[in-house]
């Protein structure tokens, strides 16, 4: 194999428990779920979902390159004899089982993200500012679920010098588990938002119960990074202390936080930011703009000082952050007679502190001559019995930030699209499909289009169809 090892097989069959079967490799150079994008030489586990089953996928991934399938013994007999297989109980439980063993073997800082808003952006930005120092690792997309942390894990080369984990619920009691895998050094939660009320009949204080359980896995010696801005500061730091954690930074604009911003600017595609980090002033560049990532940068910077890393490079490398792919990424729109447009691409979720976020950032983008601001809104989901109000609640977010005209798709979203005067009112569908052909007619040269919603309210196809008919052109 070209490539590094990942896991020798010796290892990776005793960490799960395995049987073998078949001409094994001496080892792999990676973990994939996806048969279809699996490379030669990686391990591919046939996780069962909530919609399929990878043990559908084996024989695909075994004919796509895959060097081994990790498969349920239950389920073995639908293989050929000799297909290479490493064969346990459960295949969940044995990435588990790796992920633990990956966690053993580490020598590196390990970072663990939650919170209920910016965990990935976050995570991104610890990526960035730690690779500057030293090999880092960090799970990709929002793998931060019962599947995404342990196979974030089990990726994890040995060697690295940093680790960065995301996590993630929408219930209480899952993210103790996960942090219990990561075992993180520095832990942060982000922010405590009103998201995913639904499942929580304790509202507010129910969501900081469940993010705090991030604490409980915080190796000894290790810190806590809190909002201290966040209502919820008191209740996270209380949950801290009875988690036995030795050190509670906190960030923030208050005057008594541990990592403080004094002062900062915010332009149509950055921001500059003067901050004190545990005593350290640093004056630095964000490289893609909203006031919520100054936050975040906050504990970014706070995590990267207190796992030892060179704080200066950090905050250097903090002005090539680039948005993640669905949460404020901008894209031309070339239009007929050569004019353009613009859009971001805010589709992948929403809940109301991001809805907030990403109509500030619409209200500071710069628009061309007799262009608009034009958001284009899908319902925000998982709210429970706020959820009319809060969407409702979201006209004060439009009318200061300058929004000209806003798109509502879905039933929750037809109370902000009522509670808007009706010259901001571009256009209401029950469903997303049915704001294509409006939004498509609506759009002008100097315009900037903004686009939200949950993830089940489908406004991804929105994207495709604005890029489909206004294809960027070529400068020069």
């Amino acid at each position: 194999m070209s490539e590094p090892v990942l896991w020798k097989i010796d290892a990776m069959a005793s960490a799960m428990g395995a049987q073998r079967q078949g001409a094994l490799p001496a080892g792999v150079t990676g973990i994939s779920i996806d048969s279809r994008s699996i490379g030669r030489s990686e391990a591919f586990f046939a996780i069962k979902g909530d919609n399929r089953d990878g043990h559908d996928f084996v024989n695909t991934a075994l004919q796509n390159g895959a060097a081994l399938c990790v498969v349920a013994a239950g389920k073995r007999d639908q293989f050929p004899e000799d297909a290479p297989l490493l064969i346990v109980e459960d295949v969940l439980e044995g990435l588990r089982g790796l992920a633990r063993a990956a966690r053993a073997r580490l020598k590196a800082k390990v970072i663990g993200v939650t919170g209920s808003v910016g965990k990935t952006g976050t995570k991104e930005a610890l990526r960035l500012a730690l690779s500057r120092d030293g090999e880092t690792h960090a799970s990709v997309a929002s793998y931060n679920n019962h599947w995404g942390v342990p196979l974030s894990l089990a990726r994890c080369p040995e060697h690295v010098d940093f680790a960065i984990f995301e996590m993630g619920m929408n219930h209480a009691g899952e993210i103790e588990p996960l942090t219990k895998l990561v075992r993180p050094h520095v832990a942060i939660v982000t922010t405590i938002e009103p998201v995913h009320l639904e499942f929580f009949p304790a509202g507010i204080e129910g969501i900081a119960d469940a993010k705090a359980e991030i604490f409980s896995g915080i190796e000894k010696g290790g810190a806590a990074v809190i909002n201290r801005d966040n209502p919820q500061y008191a209740r996270l730091r209380k949950k801290a202390e009875q988690a036995g954690v030795g050190k509670i930074v906190s960030f923030g604009e208050a005057a008594d936080a541990d990592v403080r911003v004094t002062k900062f600017a915010l332009h149509a595609e950055c921001s500059v930011v003067q901050a004190t980090v545990l005593g350290t002033d640093v004056t630095y560049k964000i490289g893609t703009p909203g006031q919520h990532l100054i936050w975040n940068s906050l504990a970014v910077l706070a995590a990267v000082k207190l796992v030892g890393a060179d704080l200066a490079m950090a905050a250097l490398a903090l002005a090539e952050l680039k948005p993640v792919t669905g949460r404020g990424v901008r894209v031309a729109l070339g239009l007929a007679g050569g004019g353009a447009a613009q859009l971001i691409d805010e589709s992948y979720n929403a809940n109301p502190a991001s809805m907030r976020a990403a109509l500030s950032i619409l209200g500071g983008a710069t628009v061309g001559t007799r262009g608009r601001r034009i958001a284009i809104l899908g319902d925000m989901l998982e709210l429970g019995a706020e959820g009319k109000k809060l969407h409702r609640d979201l006209a004060d977010a439009v009318l200061v930030n300058n929004v000209d005209l806003v798109f509502c798709s879905g039933p929750l979203m037809r109370e902000l699209f009522d509670a808007l005067p009706s010259g901001r009112q571009g256009g209401y569908a029950e469903a997303s499909s049915g704001l294509e052909s409006p939004v498509l007619s609506a759009v002008q040269a100097g315009d900037v289009l903004m686009v939200k919603g949950s993830l089940g309210s489908r406004m991804g196809p929105l994207v495709k169809a604005l890029e489909r008919q206004f294809p960027a052109r070529p400068t020069g």
